[in-house]
């Protein structure tokens, strides 16, 4: 515990960091780091798909999608890079000579273009008008979510809500998460009017932590699930008490293009 502790300290003010200070394009290159590391994870440490030339094609195309993400390409550049990516995979496929399983090429095809395509909605939001204040929704949900859903999981939790796939996660907790997350968009919302001078859509806000937290456990239990499927403790190593990228920012990868799709469609600040 003290081990997950000392990394959360050491790591949310970097995140932080990098996210309200330092330029956009520094996201977009940990955005890009962490994706390929996720990548990894997803096609290694699962055992899902070992070949070294599927990860390496994977992972460039995990870069590229990122600072696709960033908007340092036009979107025919898109298409043409996802031509290119499909092209790669199919030769790596005939290469094989039949021994590769085409299953291994689809997990391939996912983990270069959807992990970074849902991780890199953060660089997106970022680069919104507003941005620098959005770009903490998706933590806030996150983090709200999960830290309701433990507490009050722990303090009341009976009712087990998805015992095979993570037996410590109970209904009461879940409902804990959804509670936090309302009330915390609530505040954040607050933060914006009181203190920046916005003029803010707080039942957005509220609509925002329902929606955000649902998300946020049903993410968790997608990556629990692939877990439970190949064996794993673990995606990594990577951040000691926390496991792997996949393992602490499992939720993000889902709740950060909920809210770039709600912030697009029902935008929180109004001026």
């Amino acid at each position: 515990m003290k081990t997950r502790i000392l990394v959360a300290a050491v790591g949310l003010p970097v995140i932080l960091l990098v996210l309200l200070v330092l330029p956009e394009v520094i996201t977009a290159i940990m955005i890009a780091a962490m994706s390929v590391i996720a990548v990894y994870e997803l096609l290694y440490q699962t055992g899902l798909a070992r070949n070294l030339y599927l990860m390496i094609a994977s992972a460039l195309m995990a870069v590229f999608v990122c600072f696709w993400s960033y908007g340092g390409c036009p979107w025919q550049w898109g298409i043409v890079f996802l031509w290119l990516y499909f092209m790669a995979l199919f030769v790596i496929l005939i290469a094989s000579h039949g021994k590769l399983p085409f299953a291994e090429v689809c997990i391939a095809a996912f983990a270069g273009i959807v992990i970074p395509l849902l991780l890199s909605a953060l660089t997106r939001i970022l680069v919104m008008g507003y941005g620098r204040f959005y770009i903490l929704i998706p933590l806030i949900l996150s983090f709200a979510t999960d830290s309701g859903a433990y507490f009050v999981g722990i303090a009341i939790g009976k009712h087990k809500m998805a015992p095979i796939l993570s037996p410590k996660k109970s209904w009461e907790g879940a409902a804990g998460g959804v509670l936090s997350a309302i009330m915390f968009m609530f505040l954040y919302a607050l933060v914006l009017d009181l203190g920046f001078g916005f003029t803010v859509r707080y039942a957005a806000a509220a609509l925002y932590g329902v929606i955000g937290s649902v998300t946020c456990i049903l993410g968790d239990l997608t990556y629990s699930a692939i877990k439970r499927q190949t064996g794993i403790k673990d995606y990594g190593t990577l951040l000691p008490g926390h496991g792997g990228i996949l393992d602490r920012f499992d939720s993000m990868t889902v709740v950060a293009p909920l809210a770039e799709c709600l912030l697009l469609l029902l935008p929180m600040i109004v001026k």
